[in-house]
């Protein structure tokens, strides 16, 4: 795990990086239903926090994988079986969306147990890659040791919100904290230590990727509100305008996202990565949003 060429001609998303992507389907279907199920109920508050805190956990895991895949994936066993660790974290945070919103809605304590042991061993997977890179790039130690000196203190603030048991107002307040400590990482390794050699246009093929995916819980939320009319009034003039209007609108946000080269941006302007990824968060958390609108609708 040297590094890859940074500029590597016709450098594409492998079929493990597109099967690492579907589990993701799953992370955001469960936050699209838990989410619109809050709303149904009323209980705005319970629906924002839970979306966020959720969104956040599965978005920041695929960004630091895709983005340490870009720039030092070398497909051997190793780097496989590393990925399906992390996709197996993935399916348990997926798992833990459920009890992280019923903890929100009773009010009591935050039951985030299971979400963070998923994330955690997602996180520790990472770490695994990013010691290997401390062991091959010896341009690049000192970056790779920042990253795993960050994730690993990330980890333990994570796995003492489990055990501590606190309050919700005191436990979010701690997970913003751990939140921008996350954040900052990256920042802090890449312009302190030297950038790792990512590619500019792989890297936005992987985020348009991830968009495509997201938009499909905009489809299964068309999906789901046309058979709710249809139980009503049957086929009607209504039903075929919910149907169109929600295929429209998920076809209206792909040709937004993708009427910008963002590979050719990337490449022009290496210096806007960060600000590029990270507000992608927000987008996709806007994107799962649209889908959870669907589900409340339906």
């Amino acid at each position: 795990m040297t590094g890859r060429d940074p500029h590597e001609a016709h450098r594409a998303a492998t079929p493990l990086e597109l099967l690492f992507d579907l589990v993701f389907v799953v992370a955001f279907s469960q936050i699209g239903s838990q989410t619109a199920h809050q709303l149904e109920l009323g209980h705005l508050p319970t629906a924002l926090v839970g979306f966020a805190f959720t969104t956040f956990a599965v978005t920041w895991a695929w960004i630091n994988y895709s983005w340490l895949a870009s720039a030092y994936d070398n497909d051997d066993l190793f780097f496989r079986l590393a990925t399906m660790v992390v996709m197996i974290g993935v399916l348990v945070v997926a798992l833990g969306v459920p009890p992280v919103f019923h903890s929100l809605e009773e009010g009591r304590i935050f039951d985030n147990t299971v979400m963070v042991a998923g994330y955690v061993v997602m996180r520790l997977a990472t770490v695994a890659l990013w010691a290997r890179v401390a062991m091959h790039d010896e341009a690049r130690r000192r970056t790779a040791i920042a990253y795993i000196v960050n994730i690993s203190i990330a980890q333990l603030g994570w796995i003492a919100l489990i055990f501590l048991n606190m309050p919700i107002g005191i436990t979010l307040v701690v997970t913003t904290l751990l939140t921008l400590f996350e954040l900052a990482g990256p920042l802090f390794a890449e312009l302190r230590f030297g950038r790792t050699p990512w590619h500019a246009h792989h890297i936005a093929e992987r985020y348009g990727l991830l968009v495509i995916i997201t938009l499909g819980e905009v489809i299964l939320g068309t999906i789901l509100a046309i058979p709710a009319v249809l139980e009503v009034d049957g086929w009607t003039l209504e039903t075929g305008v919910v149907a169109f209007s929600g295929v429209a609108l998920a076809f209206g946000m792909w040709w937004i996202y993708f009427a910008i080269p963002w590979g050719r941006v990337l490449a022009r302007h290496p210096e806007r990565s960060f600000a590029w990824g990270y507000l992608q968060i927000a987008l996709f958390g806007a994107l799962v949003g649209v889908g959870a609108g669907l589900h409340v609708a339906a």
